[in-house]
């Protein structure tokens, strides 16, 4: 007697976060930070979470460490799962302040990658600096996400210049605007020392901003996770996700962990 076959599981539950966008999306982006990731461990997180993810950086300078062959064929693999993928923004600082932009934007788009970072989390850039590096990644047929703020954790972002940055940025090309975080999650940009968000500062900058689902915020500890998407719902923008991480912060986005799920059930009592 043939087995009856099984309904697929979603057909016994759902998740209560309805609505979740599916890729290409423009909000609910998710940024996951390659620190080295090898091959296989890189097609192992895409047969896991492809679905989750929007961009792939191969985090600081570490894409110089790959020879060319290996890049390539990590960068196809990422790609072909309809995922961005870009060196991180440190690496196009250096191109830049050795007079390699350009030549740095065009490699880059021959290696396969999709986007450039241009950021001055390391060096000083002007606005004159700024503009010529997003205008080398567009030239070379590239996306650009910028980024603002200092890996020094002396320096504070100040919520209106953020909001005027962003402005321009938007203005010059860039398709999203990350506000720093670093991989550590401490002591920079939105965050205090222990990675606390700067609650006053997020306020100041979301009111000062014209339109805030073209920010992403660069959130690797999961507590930091759980506040953005609390604060702005499951459709924030978030980047530097350890790899690990994925799908427990897709789990908060769906309200399928128990820090989310527990408002979204509350409904089902009412209905």
């Amino acid at each position: 007697m043939p087995q009856a076959k099984a309904a697929p599981w979603r057909e016994s539950v759902y998740a209560p976060s309805v609505g979740r966008k599916e890729k290409p999306r423009r909000t609910g982006r998710t940024m996951v930070i390659d620190k080295g990731l090898g091959y296989w461990q890189t097609l192992d997180l895409l047969e896991t979470a492809a679905s989750y993810v929007d961009y792939i950086k191969l985090a600081f300078g570490t894409s110089l460490l790959y020879s060319d062959a290996l890049l390539e064929k990590k960068i196809a693999a990422i790609r072909e799962r309809e995922i961005a993928v870009y060196p991180g923004g440190t690496l196009y600082e250096l191109a830049y302040v050795q007079g390699k932009a350009q030549a740095f934007a065009r490699r880059a788009k021959e290696l396969g990658f999709t986007a450039l970072e241009v950021s001055e989390g390391t060096v000083d850039l002007s606005l004159e600096n700024r503009r010529e590096m997003i205008d080398a990644a567009l030239d070379a047929g590239l996306t650009v996400l910028t980024e603002i703020g200092k890996k020094d954790p002396t320096v504070r972002l100040d919520a209106e210049r953020v909001a005027e940055q962003v402005a321009w940025d938007r203005a010059a090309g860039a398709e999203l605007v990350i506000i720093e975080g670093r991989d550590s999650g401490l002591g920079v940009g939105a965050y205090d020392a222990q990675g606390r968000p700067h609650r006053d500062f997020v306020d100041r900058v979301l009111e000062a901003v014209e339109d805030a689902s073209v920010l992403m915020w660069e959130a690797p500890l999961g507590a930091q996770q759980l506040f953005w998407v609390r604060r702005l719902g499951p459709d924030v923008n978030l980047g530097n996700v350890q790899p690990a991480d994925v799908l427990s912060l897709e789990a908060i986005r769906q309200a399928l962990r128990g820090d989310t799920m527990k408002a979204a059930v509350a409904s089902y009592a009412s209905d």
